[in-house]
């Protein structure tokens, strides 16, 4: 069975963030600013349904969505891009495949004690951020 990601998480570190934002062709000025953010997430996890908050003090971005569906994530606050979004399990991670412009674009996430990881692809790039779990 796998986990409940349910709580809230306090951003500890990241690596790879301004390679990553290159491959979705975000321009230097926003990449320089998101580097800089330590966003917060907080999950609901309630059986077939969740809610995953990304908390910056520049913009909140909600992902509400049912595992194992296929839905139309609208990522204009991201990347201006909309794409065709499923998660579900695979073993104890939450897998995101997001099919649309770029290719290999998506993300996991999986605990490690009171750590939440995050695991973000896109084109060949790769960046992991790590949370902690604060309640």
């Amino acid at each position: 069975m796998p986990p409940n990601l349910t709580g809230y998480y306090r951003f500890v570190s990241q690596e790879n963030m301004d390679n990553y934002l290159r491959a979705l062709d975000i321009n230097v000025v926003l990449r320089k600013l998101v580097c800089l953010l330590k966003p917060d997430k907080e999950i609901i996890h309630t059986g077939h349904h969740m809610v995953i908050r990304t908390i910056t003090s520049l913009r909140d971005y909600v992902m509400d969505f049912d595992l194992g569906v296929q839905f139309e994530e609208d990522l204009g606050p991201v990347d201006g891009r909309k794409c065709q979004t499923t998660v579900s399990w695979e073993g104890d991670q939450l897998v995101c495949e997001q099919l649309g412009e770029k290719r290999n674009r998506g993300w996991r996430h999986w605990l490690e004690g009171d750590q939440l990881h995050l695991r973000m692809t896109a084109e060949d790039e790769v960046c992991v951020q790590v949370f902690q779990k604060v309640k």
